[in-house]
């Protein structure tokens, strides 16, 4: 009887393991030995493209297992590519605990050569560079350019890649480029975008005054968005630095308000703006102007100039004179080319020419030498009125374009 039971026993222990071999769809013998059926999931054919598309590591899968995707790279780089907040936070962990200190340069995209000199700055000074790649729509007023903004990622982590390499073989260098930083808007806006909206309803990070004047006046949701996505970018990385140009100088007085006011822990460096051979200031926005905008586009820098002339060769200190030289250079150039007939000529408006103290942005009549100011200026250059036959228009066929540009009067001696 208890032969017969034992060999009911292993009966029994058998048909479990049949049954348990049967739920799972395998069996428990060595990966080698596996139908090849086994290790592939099937993949439909119009699916196949943009799964290879998707795929981001370079090395062969281990026998016997499936291909898992590693973390995403720029293309013959080590550069990662964070997509969600908690990939930034998992990648930056380490080097808080390890006290490597990091760098973030906050873009658009569209990079170009004044984007790359902020990298080449923050590479110097820093252990791994953050590049943050996000076309921020808070930062757009209802009737801007969002939806034709250049966005150019092939191009741009192509630009990267170049440049990572030549940051390897400068031997000055503190570190490299680490990490792109492309999040999309949900990430960035958890509870929903609330809008653009001047009115509209969010969490949103207001500097005042400073981003009530000037460009404040004429975008009134503007340093709202740049200080709102702003502090998500320092409260997602904690760099230890933060890089900006100076051409948008407005917004380097809002962000050191911004870190000032509310403690945070980073330091605001601010490069020097980086100019084309004809000094117009270098912009993603420059696309826009095509080539006949684009000849004339030097107008707020030639008017600039000529006030910053002012001040340090003439000696004048008084506001009428300074902002008086830039009047005339830019009244004079819109005159010559309203003159021309609409199918040679370059229409803009002057949104604001300004002389302001260099902490608040406010307007001030006479520069107090010890403390220097801000000579800054935007202009619309209107669309072309009257193509010619092949004219390149620009990029989007050429609307209308806001441009800025400042000079930094730096303090001197009576």
């Amino acid at each position: 009887m208890k032969t017969l039971s034992g060999l009911l026993m292993t009966a029994i222990v058998l048909m479990m393991a049949v049954v348990v071999v049967g739920i799972h769809g395998e069996s428990f013998s060595s990966p080698q030995t596996r139908p090849q059926t086994t290790q592939r999931a099937t993949i439909p054919s119009s699916s196949r493209t943009m799964a290879s598309a998707c795929r981001t590591s370079s090395s062969p899968p281990s026998r016997g297992t499936t291909r898992t995707a590693g973390p995403e790279k720029i293309p013959s780089t080590s550069i990662r590519v964070l997509r969600s907040v908690e990939s930034v936070r998992r990648w930056r962990k380490p080097h808080l605990l390890d006290h490597r200190s990091v760098a973030l340069v906050p873009t658009m995209g569209a990079l170009h050569e004044g984007h790359l000199n902020l990298i080449r700055a923050a590479a110097k000074e820093n252990h791994h560079v953050v590049v943050s790649v996000y076309v921020n729509p808070a930062q757009f007023g209802i009737k801007e350019d969002l939806a034709s903004y250049p966005v150019t990622w092939e191009s741009d982590t192509a630009t990267l890649a170049r440049l990572d390499r030549e940051l390897a073989d400068d031997g000055a260098n503190l570190g490299r480029i680490s990490a792109v930083f492309a999040p999309t808007t949900a990430d960035m806006y958890p509870s929903g975008f609330p809008g653009q909206e001047v009115d509209s309803k969010g969490s949103f990070v207001t500097i005042t005054p400073v981003g009530e004047v000037l460009e404040g006046a004429s975008r009134p949701t503007f340093f709202r968005g740049v200080a709102t996505v702003c502090m998500k970018l320092f409260n997602i990385v904690q760099p230890e630095r933060v890089y900006f140009g100076q051409k948008d100088v407005q917004q380097t007085v809002v962000i050191r308000s911004l870190v000032r006011d509310f403690m945070l822990n980073t330091e605001v460096v601010v490069m020097p703006t980086t100019r084309a051979e004809d000094g117009l200031a270098l912009s993603s926005r420059n696309v826009y102007l095509g080539e006949r905008r684009r000849k004339v586009a030097t107008v707020l820098w030639k008017g600039l100039s000529k006030a910053e002339e002012a001040y340090l060769r003439d000696g004048t200190r008084e506001r009428k004179d300074i902002l008086g030289a830039a009047e005339e250079v830019v009244h004079g150039i819109l005159e010559a080319q309203m003159a021309l007939p609409p199918s040679e000529r370059v229409r803009f408006e002057v949104d604001y020419l300004s002389l302001a103290d260099p902490q608040t942005m406010q307007e001030i009549e006479v520069v107090d030498p010890a403390k220097g100011g801000i000579l800054s200026g935007a202009i619309r250059m209107l669309p072309v009125e009257e193509p010619q036959e092949g004219e390149d228009l620009g990029h989007s066929g050429g609307p209308a374009v806001r441009l800025i540009d400042n000079i930094i009067l730096a303090p001197r001696s009576e």
